[in-house]
């Protein structure tokens, strides 16, 4: 028999909540793998630290930096000043952001303000910025639809996102998987611009990494276990609303998924343009990710609470990441990313044990 649960919110209303307890309950987890990650310091560097370049080619662009503001908000009103300010940091720094899923805008015309913003001239009218929509959603809107999420942002780029995990313990959630694969390579054969398929905080094996390889996708955000647990929040969510099974569900995957390290090192095997994110909390998280085989590194909780503060302080948050890059390719004696990618590092612990199972 069905339980009775409370009325959930719509799209709108859901991703408010989702930033709301992002910000202010208990949905962090340890697990991403990167303690496992030491990278061998070069005591002679034997360069300057103000040569030491952070650029790096991606998607077609160049980055100032290869950080990521991950996808994070939009379909709200209170979305607006957020996007706002990660987009207005991602163009003084020269680095990549993307929103939130944009079916909120597909769905309801006057939400659309909340992912336009990142395009006014208060925030970031020439950053690097990538839309955001779900493979769920691709059946419903195709190719038409994400090119129109593409025009609404003027985006370089699409991200297509997974996040199967989280729909499965969200009521209403979308739980058909079915056919799509075959909507990911329609959509990176078609689309206007280059398509990153992300996941959600629960990682890929190096199968599914291969397979969307061989789909034709332009980059894979690895988006693995650690940080924010997506299936956390939706507990949260559904304790609100009295739907036990929900939050029972929710708390019982807040563990579940590949670890960012490993998805990283095993999606690097199949596919050269590899974003590592899922708990990456520090330029020298990026710095091992990229040592790892990554092109980029993701973060999205760091950014969080200094955009909501506003744009000054987004901005600094950002600075302080490529800092601390910038600090750890010196003391490994990489000028440059090229040589970053080829620092020594030496992977211990759970980690370790784990990759040598899964390879």
């Amino acid at each position: 028999m069905k339980e009775e649960t409370g009325r959930m919110p719509g799209t709108s209303e859901r991703k408010d909540d989702h930033i709301r307890i992002v910000k202010e309950e208990d949905v962090e987890e340890p697990g991403t793998g990167f303690v496992d990650v030491s990278l061998v310091h070069e005591a002679l560097p034997e360069i300057h630290l103000d040569d030491v370049d952070t650029t790096v080619e991606m998607l077609g662009a160049t980055l100032d930096a290869p950080v990521f503001i991950e996808s994070m908000t939009g379909g709200h009103p209170n979305a607006t000043k957020i996007n706002r300010a990660l987009a207005h940091a991602a163009d003084e720094a020269g680095i990549a952001m993307g929103v939130g899923s944009q079916r909120a805008a597909l769905e309801d015309e006057d939400t659309r303000r909340s992912y336009e913003v990142v395009r006014d001239s208060d925030a970031g009218p020439d950053a690097f910025v990538y839309g955001n929509i779900g493979a769920a959603q691709l059946d419903e809107y195709g190719v038409e639809g994400v090119e129109e999420c593409v025009e609404m942002i003027d985006a370089d780029a699409m991200a297509v996102h997974l996040n199967f995990l989280q729909e499965a313990v969200q009521p209403a959630g979308d739980i058909d998987a079915r056919g799509c694969l075959d909507a990911i390579e329609r959509v990176a054969g078609e689309a206007s611009v280059p398509i990153i398929v992300k996941e959600t905080g629960n990682g890929f094996s190096r199968e599914t990494a291969e397979k969307l390889a061989e789909a034709g996708v332009d980059c894979i955000d690895v988006a693995g276990k650690g940080g924010t647990t997506w299936s956390g929040v939706e507990a949260y969510r559904a304790a609100s609303v009295g739907d036990r099974r929900g939050k029972r569900l929710g708390e019982m995957f807040r563990t579940w998924g590949v670890p960012t390290v490993a998805s990283t090192v095993l999606a690097s095997d199949v596919h050269p343009c590899v974003v590592a994110s899922g708990g990456v909390r520090t330029g020298i998280d990026v710095a091992k990710a990229v040592a790892l085989g990554a092109s980029a590194g993701g973060l999205a909780k760091p950014f969080l609470k200094p955009a909501a503060q506003g744009k000054e302080e987004a901005v600094e948050a950002v600075e302080d990441v490529i800092a601390e890059l910038r600090t750890a390719m010196f003391v490994t004696g990489s000028e440059d990313i090229d040589e970053l990618s080829k620092a020594r590092s030496v992977l211990t612990g759970k980690t370790r044990e784990y990759l040598q199972q899964v390879r």
